[in-house]
């Protein structure tokens, strides 16, 4: 008997377990074009499943909504440099900017909670644009500012816009890549956010030093517009309904298969078929109704509303679904890592002002703003090493184990982000309380904690994704509901905190909060797979479509 036809045969499978790999090239599923890694899920016979288009169309589609969120991004962060331009025209003070980031945080959070359930019922497609359009609005009214009150409503508005940034991007790339691609994609999306969040301030400084202030919303609108006329022309909807079922028929397929080639039964069936290692399809109980499909013509493409793969619940039931998963360990303990990646970028919008325009630095608004390249070049390798080397290394710990994943296999992967990021708070905050050289806190310090922001926040979403594969929707609006509501009250206490407690007294609370915190990881790697087996019988009871569907009649 083959140890993978033995393995499989007596392997515990809780959810997230997954056979990724054909160590011996026996089994007839489909699989990518190395010809070891199983597709999951299978594309369908269907020809509008995303998953069926090429390589090239599904990068452009997933380029366009890469785009868009890191534009989004831009706009929530990009005016730290401006924090001391604005306290002096407007009479007002760091605590009132502070209150202002955080109430995008605020609507970040509310607004994952509707624009979730508005894209799932009416296409992703009509989201993004919509968003686009109130992001533009917003800048319109950001430039007219003359107190504090207009901040304000452009923080509303810009944190509505930019929350499908936060769940709905991370869901279009579901659409478009495969479970071993998974890192990689979501990587590059956090990627967006953080090169968003710190590129922002960079250009923001730029142009406050050469032109009238105004013009950091202008700019965003002369980008914006042509954007939204992109993306009506080329931009596809990505929703795609499959089969409930889909992964447990090809786990039992690829079981069935196994127990032949174990018995022999797979030699005589090779012989008859005349081929082998032929690729067939594992049938699901949605495979004639999209066989029978016809494509969709270049017009229906561009309406804005689609409901032909949109989900069947009411939006009410989608609505209210992400919160009976907070029993899941893993997603809750993934919206608390990525909420405490939080923590760090508000230090850095809220504090580089006060810190490098001050004594010994000095820096001009411009120079302020390139202190984040720092940041952006370790978000950069921070993307690498989330995203292409964590799939890569799971990949490699599936063949270790006999072609299975276990979501686990990506935390190990959390030891360096844990290092390097309380390293980079330490440099960051007692580099600045004691007037070190700049590149100290600008370079290590932000640099490091760049990294490890891009990265970790990629490995905790993956795994509490992959870990309830058919919740991953309701999972991503919680984690991200819980990341944001620690942003936002993060970003309300900082100033006080930093006033009453001092720099480096911050700086070493943070310092051991981001070694637990960070560090927790290593309760996952221990006891992930038991969370996921004593949560299996609510996770079969809550993936069912229709629980908690209280607010339409069902037949």
């Amino acid at each position: 008997m083959s140890a993978t036809a033995n393995t499989k045969n007596n392997f515990d499978f809780p959810p997230g377990t997954v056979h990724l790999v054909d160590l011996e090239g026996t089994l007839n599923v489909k699989k990518a074009d190395s010809g070891d890694i199983i597709l999951h899920p299978q594309p369908s016979s269907n020809v509008n499943d995303p998953l069926r288009w090429s390589k090239r169309k599904r990068n452009l589609q997933f380029g366009l909504v890469w785009f868009w969120a890191f534009m989004l991004a831009v706009s929530i962060n990009f005016m730290g440099p401006l924090f001391v331009t604005w306290i002096d025209e407007w009479n007002s003070d760091f605590q009132m900017m502070g209150v202002a980031v955080a109430f995008g945080f605020l609507f970040l959070g509310v607004g994952i909670l509707f624009v979730q359930p508005t894209g799932l019922k009416l296409g992703k497609q009509f989201v993004y644009n919509v968003c686009t359009i109130i992001i533009i609005v917003g800048c319109i009214i950001g430039s007219f500012s003359t107190n504090i009150g207009y901040l304000l409503v452009f923080k509303v508005l810009a944190g509505i816009s930019a929350a499908p940034v936060d769940t709905l991007v991370e869901i279009t790339s579901t659409d478009l890549y495969f479970q071993h691609e998974r890192s990689t994609a979501f990587s590059s999306l956090i990627f967006a956010l953080y090169a968003g969040s710190f590129l922002g301030p960079v250009a923001c400084g730029y142009i406050a030093d050469n032109l009238p202030w105004e013009w950091c919303y202008y700019i965003q609108i002369i980008i914006y517009v042509p954007l939204l006329v992109i993306q009506i022309i080329w931009m596809e909807d990505t929703t795609f309904r499959r089969s409930d079922n889909e992964e447990e028929a090809l786990e039992e397929g690829i079981l069935t298969q196994l127990k032949s080639i174990t018995s022999g039964e797979a030699v005589a069936s090779e012989a008859k078929d005349g081929k082998d290692n032929a690729e067939i399809e594992v049938k699901t109980d949605d495979d004639s109704t999209h066989s029978s499909q016809v494509e969709y013509t270049w017009a229906h493409k561009r309406n804005w509303v689609h409901t032909e793969q949109n989900d069947i619940r009411s939006w009410m039931c989608i609505f209210l679904r992400p919160f009976y998963l907070i029993t899941f360990p893993a997603v809750v303990w993934g919206g608390l890592i990525y909420g405490f990646q939080m923590f760090w970028l508000s230090l850095l919008v809220n504090t580089q002002g006060l810190i490098y325009e001050a004594a010994p630095y000095n820096f001009s608004v411009q120079n302020v703003g390139l202190t984040n390249v720092a940041v952006f070049v370790g978000n950069c390798v921070g993307m690498f090493y989330g995203g292409q080397f964590v799939d890569w290394f799971a990949v490699k710990m599936a063949k270790r184990n006999n072609g299975i994943l276990e979501p686990e296999h990506r935390l190990q992967t959390m030891v360096v982000p844990t290092i390097i990021n309380a390293a980079g708070i330490l440099a960051y905050g007692l580099g600045s309380h004691y007037g070190a050289h700049w590149a100290i806190s600008v370079v290590i310090g932000q640099g490091f904690m760049g990294f490890a922001m891009s990265s970790s926040g990629s490995i905790c979403l993956v795994y509490a994704v992959e870990s309830y594969s058919h919740l991953a929707s309701e999972s991503l609006v919680l984690m991200l509901f819980i990341r944001n509501m620690i942003g936002m009250c993060f970003t309300f206490g900082i100033s006080p905190w930093i006033t009453a407690q001092g720099l480096m007294g911050s700086t070493y609370v943070m310092f051991g909060l981001s070694l637990i915190i960070n560090g927790s990881y290593l309760i996952f790697t221990v006891w992930g797979k038991s969370f996921r087996r004593w949560t299996r019988e609510r996770y079969e009871k809550i993936r069912d479509p229709l629980y908690g569907e209280y607010f339409k009649k069902t037949k």
